[in-house]
C-alpha cells in the first residue's frame, strides 16, 4: 500500500494550486490596477474561454466589474518579487503601477494594460454570470487576443530547453516554484 500523509483540509487546495501565477490587469475610468492571481485556469478551446477568482474586497474586481474586462498576465522568476508585491497591497491604498514602476504597453482588444517582460498575455471579456462570481468571486471570460513571448513559447508550446523563461507557480507563503523539466510519452 502507498504511503500517505494526512493534508490539513484549508491547505489541500495546495494540491492542486501550481497552475502559473498570472498578474490579473484592469482599467476603468482611468484607474489601472494588477493583482496577482494563483487561482486561474483554461476553461474551453472554442471559443477559448479562463476562469479566474476575484475577491469582492479588491479594486481589481471593481474595475473588472465595471468594464467587462481584464488582461492576465503570465509572469516569470524575473518578476516574482513584483508579482509577490502587487499581491501584497490593496490598489486602494497605493498605485502599484507607480510603485513598483511597472512598464505596460496597450493591449489591441481591451483597456486594461498589459505588463511588460511576461511570458504571455491574454485579453479577456468577462461572460456575466452573477451568481458564480458573488457566490465564489469566480468570473468566467472569454479570450479575445492571446500573446506570447517567442523565446518561451514556440509552436504552440512553452519552450521546456534548459536556461529559457519558465511560468512561476505560487505555492503559499511567498514559496514560488517554476515550471520543470518536460518529457514526452511515445504511444
Amino acid at each position: 500500500m502507498a504511503q500517505r500523509l494526512p493534508v490539513d483540509l484549508e491547505k489541500s487546495y495546495r494540491l492542486l494550486n501550481h497552475g502559473p501565477t498570472v498578474l490579473v490587469s484592469s482599467n476603468h475610468g482611468g484607474t489601472v490596477n494588477v493583482m496577482a492571481a494563483a487561482w486561474s485556469m483554461p476553461l474551453d478551446f472554442q471559443p477559448p474561454k479562463v476562469a479566474v477568482v476575484i475577491d469582492r474586497n479588491t479594486l481589481t474586481r471593481r474595475l473588472v466589474e465595471a468594464s467587462g474586462e481584464f488582461a492576465l498576465n503570465v509572469p516569470s522568476r524575473e518578476l516574482a518579487r513584483l508579482t509577490l508585491s502587487v499581491g501584497s497591497v490593496s490598489g486602494r491604498d497605493v498605485d502599484k503601477f507607480s510603485a513598483n514602476a511597472v512598464p505596460t504597453f496597450a493591449a489591441e482588444k481591451i483597456g486594461a494594460p498589459l505588463l511588460e517582460d511576461c511570458l504571455g498575455w491574454l485579453e479577456c471579456r468577462v461572460i456575466p454570470e452573477p451568481h458564480i462570481q458573488e457566490t465564489y468571486d469566480l468570473f468566467l471570460a472569454e479570450v479575445v487576443a492571446a500573446w506570447a513571448d517567442p523565446a518561451a513559447f514556440v509552436n504552440g508550446r512553452w519552450n521546456t530547453e534548459p536556461g529559457g523563461r519558465k511560468s512561476i507557480h505560487y505555492v503559499a507563503g511567498g514559496h514560488f516554484f517554476e515550471t520543470g523539466d518536460a518529457f514526452e510519452i511515445e504511444d
